[in-house]
């Protein structure tokens, strides 16, 4: 099975969300555990919150639903990248984008970064294989791109990414329903011990791919982190991990 070697230090890294939009000084402690710096989602303009409820807990883990607020690409490399420059670790962009031609623009911005090594590019849910291969094509170029993929379709999407220009791709957290206090349900991404069982399960599976792969989910220690390497992940990224 292929593995790619990403050059980072140490095989781990931050899921998207998890550590902020650049490297925190007061978390050294963080640092020698991670091989690379994934910001939180940036989207081409700026998102806010979420409203309502958006954290509900489940016995093994918590729902999450915060519609990636984040100030705007533009934004952020101004207030950000002069910090991304310093960083102690190399910094990968996430990428939140709603069209191929919102995924081309903000790669332009991208490739211009010192210190950034790449992208990983965030696929909504439900996205098809003609829309994933545009939107990868638009993203590729001089920089590494890592594609994170539903957890529902990675299998399906996993060989479009790398034919259409992918280094690698990664395993979004899986979505699911809870009930509210107000008779509603609210939908959300899934973290927490509880579903590494499911996500193991989904690296064996991308395994038998044979195509280079990021693990993630319900990781909390890194015995369960190894795990995911021997069974053929290139990297582990860590989410909840953290916030524990």
């Amino acid at each position: 099975m292929p593995k790619i070697d990403f050059g980072f230090t140490t095989p781990y890294l931050n899921a998207a969300g998890s550590l902020g939009f650049l490297p925190r000084r007061d978390l050294p402690s963080v640092w020698p555990l991670l091989g690379a710096f994934v910001t939180n989602p940036l989207s081409l303009r700026p998102r806010t919150p979420s409203q309502g409820t958006r954290f509900m807990e489940y016995p093994g883990g918590f729902l999450l639903h915060t519609g990636y607020p984040n100030p705007g690409l533009r934004t952020a490399v101004r207030r950000w990248s002069a910090a991304w420059n310093r960083s102690p670790l190399p910094v990968i962009v996430h990428l939140l984008v709603q069209s191929p031609q919102e995924a081309a623009a903000a790669a332009v911005q991208i490739e211009r970064l010192e210190n950034i090594i790449g992208m990983e590019l965030g696929l909504a849910p439900g996205v098809g294989k003609a829309e994933a291969q545009a939107f990868v094509q638009a993203a590729a170029g001089e920089k590494m791109l890592i594609v994170r993929l539903p957890f529902e379709q990675v299998l399906e999407l996993a060989p479009v990414a790398v034919s259409a220009g992918a280094a690698a791709v990664s395993l979004g957290a899986p979505r699911g329903a809870l009930p509210d206090l107000a008779g509603g349900l609210v939908e959300g991404r899934l973290y927490g011990p509880g579903i590494y069982p499911q996500a193991l399960q989904r690296v064996r599976e991308l395994a038998r791919l044979e195509i280079p792969f990021v693990a993630a989910g319900g990781v909390y220690n890194l015995a369960q982190a190894q795990v995911m390497l021997e069974a053929g992940a290139s990297a582990v990224q860590l989410d909840s991990f953290f916030w524990a």
